[in-house]
């Protein structure tokens, strides 16, 4: 199934410059604290993009990873950024690094062309891997501080400079493995082969997150590695989860895998061991109270809290929910809770914050009580019994649309998102391998027909999920979105889209008719200042039926037994959906 995605963008050097040095002199002009911490963070990961886009448009020139004075320099920056987090972290945020002198000339030497090109880092943005869990793995590991570390880009790139830093080793190289995904090889040139070989008798760290399906970007540097002269036996790899290579991994990377080390520290030993309640205490830290218990409520355990359990049972995929815990907290003898949810390190995350802040002052979202090192901090809210669905349906529909009417209105695209023809690819192959091949051909034939939309497609910061359990029904009667913040910033392809998105989203998810939707798209039209015509419509929520139909049909392979029937209803359902909106069609 098409599905995932990768978000990439370019920006101007100048401009990623300037930010990593705002954030580095606010950062040591700060007195310690976890705010000093983040801003630290921030750095530290812009720092990484900027980094590895270079580095990657070299490689992408030249066709090989070299030694340079640019690879240099990122190294030594990213060095000694990541002193500074270690430091901070290991005192409880209560003591800071001074300003290193030598970051700013090492800042001015990462220059480029005007725009640099890279992938945001999914593991930061999605997957709560932390910088400083590879520090903890690497003061575990028992490595000297002659250990060569090597860190594989995107990600490895900084993730590395926190292993060298954490075992007082030098700083890291970088490579960019490439070639077929389940296939990766290195090519590297020979001033950079001779400072990695420079004394083959030493421990060699590969840096990655990972391993995936084949765990070949790893496997490619200790391939290349042993092929000269690297005794497997000092060949240790620091992954961010405990798990083997996938499915697609050879024979050869399975053993090798099996037979060394592999050094991990995951985000739950990191946050929430409950030796240290380190996630406890900044969440305290931010609520103003002192939270006295929490649960996990991941992988769609939420359905079990007080309030949601007697409700219909939805699906859940645990593969894409994000992380994410219950609070509770006691202040003049009043109970608290709070939803605390991973939403991505550094800018990601208040970003997203600063989002539902404007949500919850139009009335549609939970209140957000602040960020803790890369997680959103919200007030749980207390439901009725009462779903959205048995609400007066025309009450649901003018809710909808005036939500939809915000969010166009107020809430700009500050991101990208996938064009119209490669959401139509994408329905038409989804649909086909869900649903059959009938389906996949009206899709094509109503995607040329309206391949040019007639009215102009603008992005918006669109919330992709209009599902009917993912709004809550409060004991004061009020209808609040639960998670409105980031679903056009998830790891798929679908992205940053046009209001017509939402609203057809709105019509698969809550079956409207043909009247009724169009209802509910003159009613946003009106809001928004323009047209929602039926072709555009039809178009968006065939790709909607698409994407979701891909999306629900991968989460049934792997979901046990338990929680198959609910997903298979779902599907069931979009089958339906996507039947009728061609019956009445001449497509």
């Amino acid at each position: 199934m098409q599905v995932f995605g990768d978000i990439e963008r370019g920006e101007d050097v100048a401009a990623i410059r300037a930010a990593i040095a705002r954030n580095l002199e606010k950062a040591f002009a700060m007195p310690p604290g976890l705010a000093r911490h983040e801003r630290l963070v921030a750095a530290f990961i812009r720092t990484g993009e900027l980094v590895q886009g270079l580095l990657d448009e070299a490689f992408e020139k030249d066709g090989i990873d070299e030694w340079s004075p640019l690879q240099d320099a990122g190294a030594r920056l990213l060095r000694i950024e990541a002193d500074a987090i270690i430091e901070s972290w290991r005192s409880g945020f209560e003591s800071g690094q001074s300003r290193d002198p030598l970051w700013p000339d090492l800042l001015e030497r990462l220059a480029g062309s005007g725009t640099v090109r890279f992938r945001q880092p999914e593991g930061y943005a999605f997957y709560a891997v932390y910088p400083e869990s590879y520090a903890e793995a690497a003061c575990g590991s028992g490595l000297p501080a002659s250990t060569v570390v090597i860190g594989i880009r995107s990600i490895g790139t900084g993730l590395a400079a926190m292993v060298s830093a954490a075992l007082g080793a030098a700083p890291a190289f970088s490579l960019r493995p490439h070639g077929h995904p389940f296939e990766r090889c290195v090519a590297i040139g020979p001033a950079l082969t001779r400072r990695l070989l420079a004394s083959r008798d030493r421990p060699y760290a590969i840096v990655d997150e990972g391993p995936g399906l084949s765990g070949s970007s790893f496997g490619s540097v200790a391939d290349w590695l042993e092929r000269n002269g690297v005794d497997r036996a000092r060949i240790h790899f620091f992954p961010s989860h405990d798990g083997d290579p996938g499915p697609k991994a050879s024979e050869t990377h399975v053993r090798r895998w099996k037979e060394r080390p592999h050094h991990v520290v995951t985000a739950d030993a990191l946050l929430l061991d409950p030796q240290t309640s380190t996630l406890r205490s900044m969440v305290s830290e931010v609520a103003g109270a002192r939270c006295t218990g929490w649960r996990d409520i991941s992988g769609g355990t939420w359905r079990e809290v007080d309030g949601l359990q007697d409700r219909p049972r939805p699906p859940a995929d645990a593969q894409f929910e994000r992380r994410k815990a219950l609070f509770e907290s006691e202040a003049d003898g009043r109970r608290n809770c709070f939803l605390v949810k991973f939403a991505g390190l550094g800018e990601i995350g208040t970003a997203k914050a600063r989002r539902g802040g404007r949500l919850c002052e139009a009335g549609f979202a939970p209140r957000i009580v602040g960020t803790c090192h890369g997680f959103v901090v919200q007030q749980w809210v207390e439901t009725a019994p009462t779903p959205i669905t048995a609400l007066p349906r025309q009450q649901v529909l003018d809710h909808l649309a005036r939500y939809l009417g915000f969010r166009a209105r107020h809430l700009p695209a500050g991101g990208q998102g996938a064009g119209l023809g490669d959401l139509c690819d994408m329905a038409v192959y989804n649909l086909g391998e869900a649903f059959g091949e009938e389906l996949a051909e009206q899709v094509r034939r109503l995607a040329r027909r309206n391949g040019r939309p007639s009215r102009m497609l603008r992005r918006i910061d669109s919330d992709n999920r209009l599902h009917a359990w993912e709004w809550l029904v409060t004991r004061g009667g009020d209808l609040v979105k639960a998670d409105a913040l980031d679903h056009n910033g998830a790891h798929d392809l679908v992205g940053r889209q046009d209001i017509a998105w939402d609203v057809a989203g709105a019509a698969v998810e809550f079956d409207l008719s043909a009247s009724e939707r169009r209802y509910l798209a003159d009613a946003v039209g009106r809001m928004a200042d323009g047209n929602l015509d039926d072709d555009v419509l039809a178009l968006c929520e065939a790709c909607y039926l698409g994407f979701q139909a891909g999306l629900w049909s991968m989460a049934l392979d792997r979901a046990h037994t338990e929680e198959r029937a609910p997903i298979a209803a779902l599907l069931s359902r979009y089958r339906r959906r996507a039947g009728s909106l061609f019956d009445d069609r001449d497509c």
